[in-house]
């Protein structure tokens, strides 16, 4: 099936956490959910005009976080197509953002070289980690909620702890930027990729 997201670029894709829906955030600033069965749009989530780099569909179905070019997060309510925080944290854009498994909390990285966690129901910002010496490009939870991984432009990749929010292990492999990296399903496995070319897998250590 084909999908037609026009007129404007489609910049980034997700599913839905049940898989019935896509959405899709554009340099256009609207955020369009697909149904996946039907291909139509079904809704539509106005971010101002903001170009948005990246989106995150909450586990629970609830909430589609988005990333813009100039550092703004906003989350909306799926159900009512509202938008119920705009989080001005960053100041650089925000190249990904992920919930935690358990749809509570939200880590947002940027070009900022930071990365930040904000509680989804208050928009309280729990707290802001640093340990990458350049552009942060992505981050993801692990199944159990108990960790995250980041990679950078510093070609590093970083595994967190979700509670105490400190780095406890980094992974040097690589000799270029990091553009992603990813928890397999039961994080006994992290797999990244670079501009070196390479995709390496770890062994989880923690």
């Amino acid at each position: 099936m084909n999908i037609d997201a026009g007129p404007v670029d489609a910049w980034t894709v997700t599913f839905s956490s049940d898989s019935k829906f896509v959405a899709s955030g554009s340099h256009s600033g609207k955020i369009n959910l697909y149904g996946v069965e039907s291909g139509k749009l079904e809704s539509s989530f106005d971010t101002r005009g903001k170009f948005t780099l990246s989106i995150a569909y909450s586990p629970d179905g609830k909430y589609i976080a988005s990333g813009a070019n100039d550092g703004i997060i906003n989350i909306f309510d799926i159900s009512t197509g509202k938008l119920v925080h705009t989080l001005e944290g960053h100041a650089m854009p925000i190249r990904s953002l992920a919930f935690s498994p358990d749809s509570e909390l939200l880590v947002t990285a940027s070009d900022d070289g930071h990365m930040k966690i904000y509680h989804v129901q208050n928009a309280t910002l729990v707290g802001t980690l640093s340990g990458h010496g350049s552009w942060v490009l992505h981050v993801a939870f692990s199944p159990d909620n108990a960790h995250f991984v980041s990679s950078s432009s510093d070609k590093t990749v970083k595994i967190w702890e979700s509670s105490s929010r400190q780095c406890i292990h980094t992974f040097v492999e690589h000799t270029d930027q990091v553009w992603c990296a990813k928890f397999n399903s039961n994080g006994s496995r992290l797999v990244s990729a670079a501009d070196d070319r390479t995709i390496h897998i770890y062994e989880c250590p923690v």
